[in-house]
């Protein structure tokens, strides 16, 4: 029940719980510290390292004390901690950077591209992506993997099994859109909504129904800001009809009338507003994910025409393995530092996690650091910014029916029970993120 809580606004940390809620953004790197060093993560063993990955691939489920005595010792340990940095990625090409896509076109700048000039290459990239995509969904569908990742170069989407974020169905989210994009899936007849558009108008109209001078207010603001791209939609008569009076008049030829594209424009241009925005979030559910599916291997916008990302498929980021795939390991490494303290100096032990950092790797290291530093440790976390909109709560209206269920239904999907437990309950952090997490005997507080 802990979970369903709201998160505090970001100047105040949350209160004491013993899990912190589920976030879905991708997290670019972490930087833990303790008080007690981080040796037992350091320089693994060859057999710790293949036990780790075979334990990934078994999906082998570790339960390791409250508090470990030795962890440098700890050979259940330092195999778990391997475990727990491994991902999947598709396409891979060792020498760029896949992660993330949006913005990186600096990074990626000056590196071979072979298929930017070569149409046939890009075909046979494309063919080889496509494969992987449906291996993705196919596994997300019968509940052999638990959610997934799909990093264009404008947007990302992130497809979700049915039983988790409380829907018993598939969900994906595609953030952020623009009125472009949502036109070419309305034409494709996938069915979606834009859940922080219609929160917004919901409050609008709760507002104006309590307070008519506040309605006033809100109309002023939202018209200076646009923030959520709220204006009203303007209405249907702005057509030719609309020019009839004129003709009465015997002045229509005197007055030039707006064609067809501008009265269009003037129609969409609250859609247009929320463009490139957070909220331009769009979910598709169900049997339309599947509709999505296709859409994506056929959308001509997908990838990039010029550029440094020119002709280079989206990437795919899984927690488990599908065809096309490549295992890959979070870099990971600790760092020992002196702190002045009053008029002493003391030791400050950290590690650095880097890498796409998906929720569940989040979930299995602070988990494994519960019982390495004792219960007390705390983590900065670097948040890929367009991806924190994908812990907006959904209202899905027809949640899973319990937890017993979800567990009943995705038990093979590759997750710790514990972290499919978490990631089974509602988002609640909104557009926001966690920054900061920090555990006190064995209690989590957090900053959003």
């Amino acid at each position: 029940k802990d979970l369903h809580l709201p998160v505090a606004v970001p100047e105040v940390p949350s209160s004491p719980r013993h899990e912190y809620p589920a976030d879905w953004s991708i997290k670019t790197r972490l930087l833990f510290k303790s008080s007690q060093p981080f040796t037992w993560a350091e320089h693994l063993k060859a057999q710790e390292e293949a036990q780790g990955f075979a334990q990934h691939c078994r999906a082998t489920e570790t339960n390791l004390p409250q508090s470990v005595q030795e962890p440098k010792l700890s050979t259940e340990l330092r195999c778990a901690f391997q475990q727990s940095l491994v991902y999947w990625l598709h396409p891979s090409l060792p020498w760029l950077q896949l992660f993330p896509r949006i913005g990186a076109d600096k990074k990626i700048a000056g590196k071979a591209s072979p298929w930017s000039q070569d149409e046939a290459l890009q075909q046979v990239l494309m063919s080889d992506w496509s494969v992987s995509f449906t291996s993705l969904y196919n596994l997300l569908k019968a509940k052999l993997c638990p959610y997934f990742y799909v990093c264009t170069y404008q947007f990302t989407v992130l497809f979700r099994a049915a039983g988790l974020v409380g829907s018993d169905v598939i969900t994906a989210v595609i953030s952020p859109t623009t009125r472009g994009l949502r036109e070419a899936m309305r034409n494709e007849g996938i069915e979606f909504s834009l859940p922080l558009v219609e929160e917004s108008r919901t409050r609008k109209q709760k507002n104006s129904e309590v307070n008519l001078e506040t309605e006033v207010a809100n109309s002023l603001e939202a018209g200076s800001s646009m923030e959520d791209g709220e204006e009203p939609a303007p209405s249907d008569d702005d057509d030719d009809e609309g020019f009839s009076w004129l003709e009465e008049m015997g002045v229509q030829d005197k007055v030039k009338k707006p064609d067809a594209i501008s009265i269009k424009l003037h129609k969409e241009k609250h859609e247009v507003q929320m463009d490139h925005k957070p909220e331009s979030l769009a979910l598709v559910k169900g049997t339309n994910t599947f509709t999505l599916l296709n859409f994506l291997i056929n959308c001509k916008s997908l990838v990039a025409v010029a550029g440094p990302q020119a002709g280079l498929p989206p990437t795919l980021l899984s927690p488990v393995a599908f065809r096309g795939g490549t295992m890959q390991t979070l870099k990971a490494r600790s760092i020992n530092a002196k702190a002045r303290v009053h008029l002493a100096y003391e030791d400050i032990f950290s590690l650095e996690i880097v890498g796409p950092v998906m929720p569940h790797s989040l979930h299995s290291l602070t988990t494994l650091l519960k019982s390495a530093q004792r219960g007390a440790f705390s983590a900065v976390l670097y948040t890929h910014e367009p991806t924190a909109v994908f812990n907006t709560d959904l209202d899905n209206g027809s949640p899973a029916s319990s937890k017993e269920t979800v567990c009943k239904d995705l038990p093979t999907c590759g997750l710790h029970p514990k972290t499919l437990d978490q990631l089974s309950q509602c988002p609640t952090l909104g557009k926001s993120s966690i920054r900061f997490l920090e555990m006190k005997d064995y209690a989590y507080t957090w900053k959003s």
